[in-house]
């Protein structure tokens, strides 16, 4: 079966301080564990001048000081970590529960998403909350996690307009994707619910509560239960 992983990782210049590593041509399981396979390694390993190692779905970008290493240095010493890879281990996954209060004012597309699948709205908080989301990348505003593993029945084309702001916290689909938007922002996925929790602490020493590779999962929460939440948050 085709995971998508190629055979040879494929080198781009990025501007004059980037450098991007390609290692397969979709989002899959396989490609991921290879690009944080070797992004554990490289920041191991990490010669003089990396300034600073960017994990994405399918490559690496790595940002470097261009008066210290070169993009060639670089790409060759990469294509020897790949001859490495198999014994590395990577931290095993941690599943992360977020709770969420679906449908009513935090989500607003919530109809939209259950009409055109033919769904009531309890089917759509069903199906979306029962699978376990792998994490593909973190990213777009600080602690996005783009999931993967969205149920078929639910992928949902993103609005035709963006939003000028989406609340923190609320729970979006985009097509066959899912997730959080841990800060406000602009934003035109569908959505459907909103989480209590902060998930961006800024203040904290770790500001997430996970990284690429763990696991997200779902759960439904009652609209009194959210702002008992919210309040402790709050606190």
């Amino acid at each position: 079966m085709n995971t998508g992983v190629f055979e040879k990782a494929r080198f781009r210049i990025a501007g004059d301080r980037g450098l991007l590593v390609e290692y397969g041509d979709c989002i899959h399981p396989d490609v991921l564990h290879k690009v944080r396979s070797v992004a554990l390694l490289l920041t191991q390993e990490a010669p003089a001048g990396i300034l600073e190692i960017l994990p994405t779905y399918r490559s690496l970008l790595i940002v470097y000081d261009p008066l210290v290493v070169t993009p060639g240095t670089l790409a060759r010493l990469l294509e020897k970590m790949e001859t490495r890879l198999s014994g590395i281990r990577i931290p095993d996954p941690k599943c992360v529960e977020i709770p969420v209060c679906y449908g009513g004012d935090f989500g607003p597309d919530m109809d939209f998403v259950a009409q055109t699948h033919g769904l009531e709205t309890e089917d759509v908080i069903r199906i979306h909350s029962a699978p376990e989301y792998l994490i593909y990348m973190v990213g777009f505003t600080p602690g996005f996690p783009f999931l993967g593993g969205l149920p078929e029945i639910l992928h949902t084309p993103r609005l035709e307009t963006p939003r000028t702001r989406v609340p923190e916290g609320s729970v979006g689909i985009a097509n066959n994707q899912t997730g959080v938007y841990p800060v406000a922002s602009p934003g035109g996925w569908r959505i459907i619910g909103r989480t209590p929790l902060n998930l961006f602490r800024p203040k904290d020493p770790n500001p997430f509560f996970y990284q690429a590779g763990d696991r997200i999962r779902f759960r439904p929460i009652p609209e009194r239960e959210y702002h008992r939440i919210r309040q402790e948050e709050s606190a």
